[in-house]
């Protein structure tokens, strides 16, 4: 405590548990900032995850499905994960087959670019289907 008070500085614990305590003098302020600035280095560097949505209807053209083609393959060249669904308006519901078989041509259309990550799955009016990118 002393040898602190002598310098203006903090007398920190380090290891209370140890016998006996080990305690370092150190400017506790600047600890703190320092300490902040590299938790905030750290969560820039950490890589966030980009989700793309491709939506389709059952009944979807073969234009229109070869232009969500180069759509979807442009999100996983840039490292985005993809969301591709089938939405089922009203009765339309009754073209499930058709939604997977969709999915399924867009998986395998897409195979050199990605990978699927969530087989057609159908939730309510929805068939989803995610592929991640190829590293």
């Amino acid at each position: 405590m002393r040898i602190a008070n002598e310098q203006e500085l903090d007398l920190v614990e380090i290891s209370p548990k140890a016998d006996p305590p080990v305690c370092k003098v150190m400017d506790y302020k600047k600890f703190l900032y320092e300490q902040k600035k590299r938790d905030k280095a750290l969560k820039s560097k950490a890589t966030k995850v980009i989700i793309k949505e491709i939506r389709f209807g059952p009944q979807t053209d073969d234009h229109d499905y070869q232009f969500k083609k180069k759509h979807a393959e442009k999100f996983l060249k840039e490292g985005a994960k993809l969301k591709a669904f089938v939405f089922f308006k009203g009765r339309s519901i009754i073209f499930k087959e058709q939604g997977q078989i969709l999915l399924l041509k867009l998986a395998q259309d897409l195979e050199e670019y990605g990978k699927v990550e969530q087989m057609p799955r159908l939730e309510g009016k929805r068939m989803t289907m995610f592929i991640a990118p190829k590293k």
